[in-house]
């Protein structure tokens, strides 16, 4: 089982309105993680800005949080992926719109074009705030991938530290797998019987992926599992929002070129319209 740690955070930081709440996130974040907080600034550095930002992290700083400022001119997707590398952070934070609009999304935002290039996990928070909001419901992508392992590994490390409750495993199973046009009730038993198979299977691997979790990570945490059938990506995501997650966790995407932001698959269509908080390991 491979096993996560964040022991570095980072966060890409702009002076903007929201500037105290993600700074108040990522900083909460590091204490649960016991970690070190890395805060990145694309743009000058000034006394004013220092200011600023001893004002904000002053009741982290009293907390014994450990963190390091660093500006950088220059591209700001390239600035921030060189400081991943350069600073070896395990997750950065990043303020996201919830929603793209048609033309921005195909340009890219520089949220959605970090996290489809970092060498590290992502998290991407739509409502920041300055007030702890608690994280009790995560749901975590539980599709049939090599990635997927190390990802439910890390939605039960990140619950444990964040005293979620419950954890709510989807497996996401294509309508093609089914493979029977339903056309009379005879056809329909058949597709049915189809699907309650394919649905056993999913389930028995994903259960025994939870058997490898570590004990102390599954403490007080009640799992589910749940299987759905539609297009990956879309359907956790729509599931994720009528279940009022309050983080999804996904497998980092392999597919990064402009061309896949046309032809959407999984991670696109959670990077299209967050429906949650949302981590991409």
């Amino acid at each position: 089982m491979i096993t996560t740690h964040y022991n570095t955070i980072g966060i890409g930081i702009a002076f903007s309105p929201n500037l105290k709440a993600n700074i108040y996130e990522a900083a909460r974040l590091a204490l649960c993680f016991n970690a070190r907080l890395v805060l990145i600034h694309v743009g000058n550095r000034t006394t004013q800005k220092e200011v600023t930002l001893k004002e904000i992290i002053a009741p982290f700083k009293e907390l014994h949080l450990e963190y390091k400022v660093v500006y950088e001119l220059g591209d700001p997707v390239e600035v921030i992926l060189n400081a991943i590398k350069v600073k070896k952070i395990d997750l950065l934070v990043l303020g996201a719109l919830q929603r793209e609009k048609l033309v921005k999304y195909y340009v890219g935002s520089i949220a959605r074009k970090i996290t489809r290039s970092a060498s590290c996990s992502v998290l991407l928070l739509i409502k920041p705030s300055v007030e702890r909001v608690p994280c009790k419901n995560i749901v975590v992508n539980g599709l049939s991938s090599p990635k997927t392992e190390a990802t439910i590994a890390t939605s039960f490390y990140v619950s444990h530290k964040l005293e979620a409750r419950k954890i709510t495993i989807v497996e996401e199973i294509s309508q093609q797998k089914v493979q029977v046009k339903v056309e009379d009730d005879k056809t329909l038993r058949k597709a049915t019987i189809v699907k309650e198979r394919l649905r056993l299977r999913e389930e028995s691997r994903v259960k025994k992926i939870v058997t490898q979790i570590p004990e102390d990570y599954k403490k007080n945490i009640r799992v589910k599992t749940q299987s759905i059938f539609g297009r990956r990506g879309y359907s956790i995501g729509h599931y994720a929002q009528l279940m009022r997650a309050d983080l999804l966790v996904m497998n980092g995407s392999n597919h990064t070129s402009f061309w896949d932001r046309f032809f959407t698959h999984d991670l696109e269509y959670i990077l299209r319209e967050l429906p949650t908080d949302v981590l991409v390991v």
